[in-house]
């Protein structure tokens, strides 16, 4: 007896919608190089749009180890990854927007504050080696060591050190030890937000022949380089962990890897391998002496 042909329809519509809920892992993921690197990508918290990417970069001769984000997000949320808990390796998204505007700055002056709108244009576009961003990222109470952090716009390559506290004298040290043995062609100036553990500033500008530069009050978006890179910091050390246990070198294996991370605002380079070559640059041009005295007590 034939079917009718509305039954065939609904039959072949059953079908599709079955196969269409039923997940399957993407073509591509089936051969295994490319599995085992995506996979290692993803333990190192890269987002599938950097691993695309990069992907490119590291193969640009080889089809094979191609995936795009979007296919690569169907496979980690399919059924048969489940079990794998991938998604655990994805970041967050940022649950608020930051404002465009600031609002009136409250609390005690900076000596010798300089703002943001005298520092000269060109710096906005980051085409220009050399100019960073500063900020404090800190700890849980009751312990009051915090981490400098200093990040090279252009390259966006992240610095940080240890302080025993958010005191000015803490920063001011941990930015000289930073910055002290950057040529100075590299490091021209910096920008802070309105802390006052910055107040000490002078000292590293006068030791080093800085500038330093204020972005205007709650106006994070004006150092978004070094929210950035916080951000990351954050994601290895979230708040209300403690700082009291770790070393500087935990600290500085998580910055190296950071530093490796490639980023799509670079086209899928690392920060490391932009900050190398642009200062490969400057001391192909002539070469620096050191430009620094010590930092005062």
């Amino acid at each position: 007896m034939d079917v009718p042909p509305v039954l065939l329809a609904m039959t072949a519509q059953r079908k599709a919608e079955t196969r269409a809920r039923e997940s399957r892992r993407p073509m591509r993921m089936s051969y295994s190089p490319l599995l085992a690197w995506v996979m290692d990508a993803l333990r190192k918290g890269w987002t599938p749009e950097r691993i695309e990417g990069r992907l490119k970069v590291e193969w640009p001769d080889d089809p094979r180890m191609r995936i795009s984000h979007e296919c690569l997000h169907r496979w980690i949320h399919a059924k048969p990854q489940r079990a794998l808990d991938l998604r655990r390796y994805l970041p967050r998204g940022k649950r608020h927007r930051t404002r465009s505007k600031g609002r009136r700055a409250r609390g005690p002056r900076i000596p010798m504050r300089v703002p943001i709108t005298d520092r000269p244009k060109k710096v906005d576009s980051r085409h220009e080696f050399g100019h960073f961003e500063s900020d404090t990222v800190v700890g849980t109470a009751p312990s009051k060591r915090c981490i400098d952090t200093q990040v090279e716009r252009k390259s966006r390559r992240l610095f940080a050190r240890f302080i025993p506290d958010k005191g000015a004298p803490a920063t001011a040290r941990a930015e000289y030890d930073i910055h002290k043995d950057i040529p100075a062609p590299a490091r021209i100036d910096r920008t802070w937000d309105n802390g006052t553990e910055s107040s000490c500033h002078l000292l590293v500008d006068e030791a080093l022949g800085m500038l330093t530069y204020y972005a205007n009050p709650y106006s994070s978006h004006q150092r978004g380089s070094n929210e950035n890179r916080n951000g990351r910091i954050r994601r290895y050390l979230p708040k209300r962990t403690s700082f009291d246990d770790l070393t500087d070198e935990d600290l500085q294996a998580i910055v190296q890897e950071i530093n490796d991370t490639p980023m799509k605002v670079l086209d899928w380079e690392t920060p490391n391998e932009v900050w190398y070559r642009e200062l490969g640059k400057i001391m192909s041009k002539t070469s620096h002496p050191k430009t620094s005295v010590a930092l005062t007590n």
